[in-house]
């Protein structure tokens, strides 16, 4: 059976289509009477008004993007429901794509949103996406970067600096007398993970007598993590670092898995002292809990929609970057209150 449509309710109340749409959109022009006909019709027919066709032809839906690198990273989990918060209060939906680290996905959901022409994109990129976002922008569509500095004045960036946050890292664990220090994470593509990497470098080059070895993965995942960890473990003492910096926790926590796994387990913070990036939930929550760089997740994803809404309304205004500063979190994975000050 078909749907219901806008000239079948104005049949049944005896009204005009024009009637029918002033009830739906500004009943302040139609008579009581009137809107009672209409509300009795549309719920005799079962009619549900096609609010994506409307938005359409307005121009612009009431929704915004939101695409990330890990939809299983709780980081970004925490950034879409800033988002989302943040955008309820101004009448409007979150619709969140995944990209999996993979610019071909990440180009359907570029297709996808502009196709809908969502009110406003939030994109964490994973390739260079800068002249789809340049066309976007033609299209009325602005967008704002998330978790990554836009790099140029086009567009808007919320971000959190990763060189100063993979310098706080690498200075933790020299600081609490670490000297064989391993980098696990990646894709280095990344670019929050090139940036990490970057501030761990920094750090490393202004204390002679410590190393830094890089540990490539294939992706930021639990998985990864425990596969380098592995690696590690089975390693003799003398071949191991001292301490581990994992480029966010779900890295970190696969490879405090493999370390402690029965038979020789590795002690931590004994052995290897361990520190991920992103302080999510459950790195508090961990065997042991997980020293990590902290950064405002859910906030990031608030200002992002607070710049998405300002540009949309006015697309004169000039681009932002909005750049947070990261914090230490320590715990028991680097020596808890034996280590330095902790501000957990």
């Amino acid at each position: 059976m078909a749907a219901a449509s806008v000239r079948d309710v104005a049949l049944r109340a005896q009204v005009s289509v024009g009637t029918v749409s002033n009830v739906l959109n500004r009943p302040n022009k139609v008579s009581a009477d009137t809107i009672a006909r209409v509300t009795a019709a549309i719920a005799e027919l079962g009619f549900i008004r096609n609010d994506a066709a409307r938005q359409l032809r307005a121009g612009r839906s009431k929704t915004i993007g939101l695409i990330v690198l890990d939809v299983r990273n709780p980081f970004f989990t925490d950034i879409a429901r800033g988002a989302e918060d943040k955008a309820a209060e101004a009448g409007l939906s979150v619709i969140l794509g995944n990209s999996d680290e993979d610019t071909v996905r990440e180009s359907t959901y570029l297709d996808l949103f502009e196709e809908q022409r969502v009110h406003g994109l939030l994109i964490s990129p994973y390739g260079d996406v800068a002249h789809r976002l340049e066309q976007l922008k033609e299209r009325g569509i602005a967008a704002v970067l998330v978790d990554r500095s836009s790099g140029t004045d086009e567009f808007s960036s919320v971000s959190v600096d990763d060189v100063a946050g993979g310098r706080m890292a690498a200075e933790h664990l020299i600081a609490i007398g670490r000297r064989r220090i391993a980098f696990v994470g990646g894709p280095v593509q990344i670019r929050q993970v090139s940036d990490r990497l970057e501030g761990a470098r920094a750090a490393v080059a202004e204390h002679p007598g410590v190393e830094l070895e890089t540990l490539v993965t294939d992706a930021l995942t639990v998985i990864e993590g425990r596969r380098v960890g592995t690696e590690i473990r089975e390693r003799t003492p003398l071949d191991r670092p001292d301490a581990i910096f994992a480029a966010n926790d779900l890295v970190a926590m696969g490879v405090l898995q493999a370390l402690m796994m029965q038979g020789a387990p590795v002690s931590v913070p004994g052995d290897i002292a361990l520190i991920g990036y992103d302080d999510i939930d459950f790195a508090s929550a961990a065997v042991v809990p997980l020293t990590s760089i902290r950064q405002p997740s859910a906030l990031i994803g608030q200002m992002a929609v607070e710049i998405v809404l300002e540009e949309a309304a006015d697309p004169e205004l000039a681009p932002r970057q909005i750049e947070f500063q990261p914090e230490l979190v320590i715990r028991e994975s680097t020596g808890g209150n034996n280590a330095a000050t902790s501000r957990d």
